[in-house]
């Protein structure tokens, strides 16, 4: 859900965010993943944006993460092999806030070779260029602050201003998720119009992601089920000809508890 909200954030106002972190309005476009061979390799996380002279790689975290450095080094590396004479900056921006080391992790040393990247904690990042950009806009509820649903209800303001319907339904969408990090559901809902989260397209990616997953989700349990209920058919069998329990169990692969509820009387 995080991943395709911060992709949708960093590709659609990639000038926002090289104002924020590289400090100039470069016109970036976006790099697939797929052409630097990065498979398997958290693909799906990963931001990538360049121009003509720079690659701009960005990883929005939730959550610490402690092969963070390793990543970190083995992106640079694919992007030098793949683009030798462009520079690289590398951002994480973690979203949640944590008293965990890692967060503050920027270098990561492998033997004789030092990476360094930056690192952004967004808890501690002034609110005002958040609440001036529309692509940042909805980070702004993670930012500094005392009182983060004042905060969100500030976000909401600046969202009505907003004209084009879209891209308001997108980022009201964006700042409902991130919003969740900080201030309660039932409080987003008083302060964001939900008949406008209805209408972004995003919201309706992450809705239907949901609904495969679940939908996978109720198939593998369905599948495990079935797999269950066809081994306790085969157990029953066995305990129907005469065989103990310890022997139904290592022929089964069950457990005495999957057992417990099956008849003991014989044929």
């Amino acid at each position: 859900m995080f991943d395709n909200v911060c992709k949708y954030l960093a590709e659609t106002f990639s000038s926002d965010y090289a104002m924020w972190l590289l400090g100039k309005p470069v016109a970036l476009t976006t790099l697939s993943p797929k052409e630097l061979s990065l498979e398997p390799i958290r693909a799906d996380a990963l931001i990538l944006e360049q121009s003509e002279d720079l690659v701009l790689h960005l990883e929005f975290q939730t959550e610490p993460d402690e092969t963070m450095g390793f990543r970190m080094l083995d992106y640079r590396v694919r992007v030098h092999r793949r683009f030798p004479n462009k520079a690289m900056h590398q951002v994480v921006i973690y979203l949640k806030k944590t008293s965990s080391a890692l967060v503050y992790q920027d270098i990561f040393q492998l033997g004789e070779t030092t990476h360094r990247y930056r690192v952004i904690r967004l808890w501690e990042e002034s609110p005002e260029p958040f609440l001036t950009s529309p692509g940042l806009l909805p980070l702004a509820v993670l930012t500094q602050t005392q009182n983060a649903t004042e905060r969100l209800r500030e976000v909401a303001l600046t969202l009505d201003t907003i004209e084009d319907k879209s891209t308001k339904a997108n980022l009201t969408t964006a700042a409902a998720i991130f919003g969740g990090l900080r201030v309660k559901s039932e409080l987003i809902k008083t302060i964001l119009r939900s008949e406008i989260m209805k209408e972004s397209a995003v919201y309706q990616e992450i809705l239907q992601e949901g609904e495969q997953r679940g939908l996978l989700k109720g198939k593998l349990e369905g599948k495990l089920e079935g797999k269950l209920e066809g081994k306790l058919e085969v157990a029953q069998r066995l305990i129907n000809k005469g065989l103990s329990i310890p022997e139904v169990i290592s022929l089964t692969g069950l457990s005495a508890d999957d057992l417990k509820n099956l008849s003991f009387s014989q044929d």
